[in-house]
């Protein structure tokens, strides 16, 4: 049986022949083929070789392949799902980016740049400092300017020699410069020209805590010899006693300092004077010092009607407080125990946060004392500051208040106790804590 097909035979079909070809000169001629022939098998692909395991937190994106394909056995990866910004830059300068919207480097995306507030809080906090610092400065040149520098301590003669702290001479004169008929008639001060020492106070400031001893005006002291203030001429010793705002009325501050320097030994350092019409300036512009008045007293003279207990007084109520004498069996050493007292409560609560922190509070009351304050040559805004604190520290139970030591009286005046008066001198001037009574 003849397996070919219909129409080939050995002959035609011939020997060692492939395919369709043959060895002679001419071809044969195309045949039709009966039979068809199976599809080729696809071509044999080899195994792709294992990829090295990831970075253990970030996968570097792989190069995109143009017209090359794709490798099925590891997923096509277009690029686009990797975060990847093209045209952007990464961290380290060569391209590519971060999936988090951030560079390379953590920061924010170019653009605007989120506020630096750090440098913000440091550039508040500078021109704070430099306005707080302008401001004190003008203040205290202000203030530094309106003291009244008028009494030259280089004046007294024969002066004893320093000690230990610093002692401050404080006067409350009845001076009516710059009151109107009006202010004078609500005061009750009278109209009498010039002007006398109502009150006198020696305030002791150092190591130990302030002292301040109360002078009587009526203390009984010798006038010693002293150089004029305005003429310049010496006036010899006369051996005369008088009271001691007498010194005051005869030659003004510079006998008065003489006067106190001679009769106890203790050197002045610096000279404070008020008048009445800034005292009672002072009072209203801090709205009022609060006083305790254990006993109610009425005094004509100097329009006082006071009721006992806690009250706020104003300007024209503390003036007559601190001038009231008549009403009292000690007239005069009554009347500079309610001195202190005021003094004392009225420092204290000048010197406060409330007061100094306050523009509203702090001008006015500082605008209305140095207007009719009066110091000496050598007195500093400074110093004028530190005697008000020791001031307020003798209220606050930091120091002692007291009258200058009496032994009695003698035709209407107060005569010291010497011994006492020498042993008070002594502590002041070694800047030791005083012990001494004054009774």
């Amino acid at each position: 049986m003849n397996d070919w097909p219909e129409g080939w035979s050995d002959d035609n079909r011939g020997g060692n022949r492939y395919g369709q070809g043959s060895a002679g000169e001419r071809p044969e001629g195309a045949r039709a083929m009966r039979h068809v022939q199976r599809p080729s098998a696809p071509p044999r692909q080899r195994p792709a070789p294992p990829r090295p395991a990831a970075p253990p937190r970030q996968r570097r994106a792989e190069p995109p392949q143009y017209g090359g394909g794709h490798d099925e056995s590891t997923g096509y990866d277009s690029g686009y799902n990797t975060g990847q910004v093209y045209g952007g830059g990464r961290g380290d300068g060569h391209g590519g980016g971060h999936g988090d919207g951030r560079g390379g480097n953590g920061h924010a995306p170019q653009g605007r740049s989120a506020p630096d507030w750090r440098r913000r809080i440091k550039i508040g906090a500078l021109t704070l400092v430099v306005v707080v610092l302008a401001v004190s400065i003008g203040t205290y040149f202000w203030a530094d300017s309106k003291l009244k520098r008028e009494v030259d301590l280089s004046k007294v003669i024969e002066r004893p020699e320093s000690g230990e702290g610093t002692n401050y001479l404080i006067v409350g004169s009845d001076s009516r410069e710059g009151m109107t008929a009006e202010d004078k008639k609500k005061l009750h001060t009278g109209s009498a020209a010039g002007k006398r020492t109502d009150s006198m106070m020696i305030l002791h400031d150092g190591s130990n805590g302030p002292t301040l001893v109360s002078l009587p005006r009526d203390s009984n002291v010798e006038i010693p010899s002293f150089k004029g203030s305005e003429s310049g001429k010496l006036y010899p010793a006369r051996g005369r006693f008088t009271k001691l705002n007498a010194a005051y009325a005869m030659d003004g501050p510079e006998l008065l300092v003489r006067t106190v320097e001679f009769n106890t030994g203790l050197r002045i350092d610096h000279y404070v004077e008020i008048g009445f019409g800034g005292f009672a300036k002072i009072v209203d512009a801090i709205g009022g010092v609060e006083l305790d008045i254990p006993k109610a007293f009425k005094d004509k003279k100097s329009g006082a009607d006071f009721q006992a207990g806690k009250q706020t007084l104003n300007g024209e109520q503390s003036l007559a407080f601190v001038r009231t004498r008549y009403a009292f069996a000690e007239a005069d050493l009554a009347r500079t125990k309610n001195q202190q007292k005021f003094l004392a409560a009225l420092a204290s609560q000048t010197a406060t946060p409330s007061t100094i922190l306050n523009p509203f509070k702090l001008y006015p009351t500082m605008g209305a004392g140095l207007d009719t304050l009066i110091v000496d040559k050598d007195m500093s805004l400074w110093s004028l500051g530190q005697m008000f604190f020791a001031m307020k520290g003798v209220t606050s139970g930091e120091g002692k208040s007291m009258n200058m030591p009496v032994a009695g009286f003698s035709n209407g005046n107060v005569d010291w106790d010497k011994p006492k008066v020498k042993q008070l001198i002594d502590q002041l001037k070694n800047d030791e804590k005083v012990t001494v009574s004054d009774r």
